[in-house]
């Protein structure tokens, strides 16, 4: 069989598995571990565990649970409600103040969790129900929210980030430096639309109900401030080079989890049985997906599918900007039925070669391809945070959820234009803070 026709049957299998929900983890090793089998016998059987293995034994994927503890521990505490509340406090008297609130809340929160479900299900159970309160269209409140929580994965610290650093032997430290600047960016495009969309609709201060006193807005950013202030040297040890992805990934969970002892009382076995029972649920899953996904990998290669792809698109004689282009659809098709850890896993042999030879820089690319994820995200037939913020607001429907989210995703596919238009607007902060990259 021809590397193009293997390729055929591997995706023709895939899809089907996809179709009938197997879980990810199990379609990329079924169908690894079958190609194998009919391409070199059943002695291929015998390097299926070392492969898979391989797959996870990287000192870097100590910072994966780590950081996945850290978002549990935080999740799992009341500090979204008490961000919420602080940002509300602050943005009471700006016209669409509270949608720009759940914004600014979900922005710090995916900072903190590093989760785009988390940082819609804690912000989205306080905002919701307050913004349509004070009379905000549901689509609007409901959509800000799915939106504004794609931001977990992009900004800092962010698991899909440490994934692709590992996949692609990158610096996870100047993948972080290089979602921050892009993530406030999406952050202040999705402020200025809601800013925009209230003042069209004519809501503004007449929708404010109290006003309160500096005291008040004061009150609540003593639990609030620890977390920011852990995320902040988590950041800056990584950049500093006083430790490792993994060692800060260890110190921020511990420290989180006695900061949500301490500050909210949750010293009870009960609320840290949930924390850590969250975290080995989700982080056994992404280590399942890591493993079968080298073994996906070895697998493609073994069959020339990766090089035949490749070389495929390489000898397209287009634009450079073309080919990202089409690698961009075909992201953003993928994102719709795909989280971001699979979709990363399974491209990334096959597009990192392509995008070299064409000059484009891996970081960059890696800032490009979560904004496709996060887009992924907030659009059907798979769209997590829309089933996320249906599930906490079931009185919305899942259209008017979707159709509040896409103006939000005419903002990230802004956000991606200036990108390709700028790419200095990812590369500033890694390049200043850690130097050129070689």
């Amino acid at each position: 069989m021809s590397p193009s026709m293997a390729g055929l049957a591997v995706l023709v299998t895939i899809l089907v598995l996809l179709a009938v929900g197997t879980p990810i983890a199990f379609t990329l090793g079924f169908v690894a571990v079958g190609a194998l089998i009919l391409s070199e016998g059943w002695f291929a059987i015998y390097g299926v565990s070392e492969t898979f293995f391989a797959g996870l034994a990287n000192f870097g994927m100590v910072s994966v649970p780590m950081f996945i503890l850290m978002g549990a521990a935080v999740a799992s505490s009341p500090a979204g409600k008490d961000l919420y509340e602080a940002l509300d406090r602050w943005l009471y008297r700006v016209p669409g103040g509270m949608v720009m609130s759940n914004i600014g809340a979900c922005a710090l929160f995916a900072a903190l969790s590093g989760s785009s479900p988390a940082t819609c299900a804690a912000i989205g159970k306080m905002g919701i129900p307050e913004m349509t309160r004070r009379g905000y269209p549901d689509s609007l409140a409901a959509g800000s929210i799915a939106a504004g929580g794609t931001l977990g994965i992009l900004i800092p610290p962010s698991v899909t980030m440490i994934v692709y650093g590992i996949s692609t032997e990158t610096s996870i430290g100047r993948l972080f430096l290089a979602g921050l600047a892009p993530g406030l960016m999406l952050t202040g495009l999705f402020m200025i639309w809601a800013l925009f969309d209230c003042w069209r609709r004519g809501i503004g201060l007449s929708n404010v109900t109290r006003h309160f006193s500096l005291a008040e807005r004061l009150e609540k950013l003593p639990k609030v401030l620890p977390f920011l202030i852990i995320v902040a040297l988590i950041l800056f040890v990584l950049y500093g080079g006083v430790a490792t992805p993994s060692e800060a990934a260890g110190t921020g969970a511990l420290i989180c989890l006695v900061l949500v002892a301490v500050i909210y009382r949750m010293w009870r076995a009960g609320p840290m049985v949930n924390v850590f029972r969250d975290t080995i649920r989700e982080a056994v899953m992404i280590m399942l997906i890591l493993g079968a996904a080298e073994l996906f990998a070895f697998a493609l290669s073994s069959l020339f599918i990766t090089q035949t792809v490749a070389d495929a698109i390489a000898g397209l004689e287009v634009n450079r900007w073309v080919l990202l282009l089409v690698i961009n659809i075909f992201l953003l098709v993928a994102g719709c039925f795909l989280p971001p850890v699979a979709i990363i896993l399974m491209t990334a042999p096959i597009l990192m070669p392509i995008l070299d030879s064409a000059g484009f820089d891996p970081y960059w690319f890696a800032v490009i391809l979560t904004i496709n994820m996060e887009i992924g995200l907030i659009t059907p037939p798979v769209g997590l945070n829309l089933y996320v913020i249906n599930g906490i607001a079931p009185q919305i429907s899942l259209r008017d959820i979707l159709m509040g989210s896409l103006p939000f995703v005419g903002m990230m596919i802004l956000g991606m234009l200036l990108l390709s238009l700028f790419p200095q607007i990812a590369l500033f902060l890694p390049d200043l803070i850690m130097g050129a990259a070689i």
